[in-house]
């Protein structure tokens, strides 16, 4: 871990000054909450219609072109916006926990900095630091969904949907659209907060790299405790 007490002034030079591992690590922390949106979108599909309500798919049965349904019964609105917001609710516990997000130059870590850092003049300041981190959390976890989504609509384009629990045999269109919209969207919309910013790219990529991964190791994880009825 290296320490950069004193010097950091903005994000490019904190990047600058820091090891490529820890701020690859930094990222992935960064993003944490968009990472995992995966997996709350899962729950919320899985257990919410065991109370009785939905599962409403996105798509709404909608056929396209092909005879295809558009993204399938997996897709579902209960997920979308149950996992985006548990996103959301994650980021805010983080945020909360760590305090009020400090100066660049006061930061002693490069990998568990304060997921608001730089956020003051962003659109999505709130006010508070509960309130903007779970706004954050919410729009990286449906930056991740859409993402997510359309690896769905490339996969049943081409004829690799999921047929019951027999995988699509599509690692990287599970894997890829996900990570790459998250880092897209971040750095398109999310302003001047630490996260956004392109010193980061580089970080981004190879987090991107990592993600097939990443995705599976979290997905045997879930599998592992009975969050998931498939390994992948």
């Amino acid at each position: 871990m290296t320490s950069v007490v004193g010097f950091a002034t903005d994000a490019t030079t904190f990047v600058e000054e820091s090891s490529f591992f820890a701020v690859v690590v930094m990222t992935l922390w960064l993003y944490l909450s968009g990472f995992l949106a995966n997996t709350f979108a899962m729950m919320w599909g899985k257990w919410l219609p065991k109370t009785g309500y939905g599962p409403w798919p996105i798509d709404g049965g909608k056929v396209w072109k092909d005879g295809e349904r558009l993204l399938g019964d997996g897709k579902t609105w209960n997920g979308l916006i149950g996992g985006s917001m548990t996103s959301g609710l994650m980021c805010m516990l983080i945020s909360i926990s760590m305090g009020t997000p400090e100066p660049y130059a006061n930061i002693n870590t490069t990998i568990f900095v304060h997921p608001l850092t730089g956020y003051e003049d962003t659109w999505w300041n709130l006010g508070s630091v509960a309130g903007s981190a779970f706004l954050l959390g919410t729009m990286l976890g449906m930056f991740c969904l859409l993402g997510d989504m359309t690896g769905s609509f490339i996969k049943r384009r081409r004829g690799l949907k999921r047929e019951g629990n027999v995988s699509s045999k599509a690692p990287l269109l599970d894997t890829l659209p996900f990570a790459i919209l998250l880092f897209i969207l971040g750095q398109l919309l999310l302003g001047s907060a630490f996260l956004s910013s392109t010193a980061l790219i580089p970080s981004m990529i190879a987090l991107i790299i990592a993600t097939p991964i990443l995705h599976r190791s979290f997905n045997l994880i879930g599998y592992a405790i009975g969050w998931k009825d498939v390994p992948y």
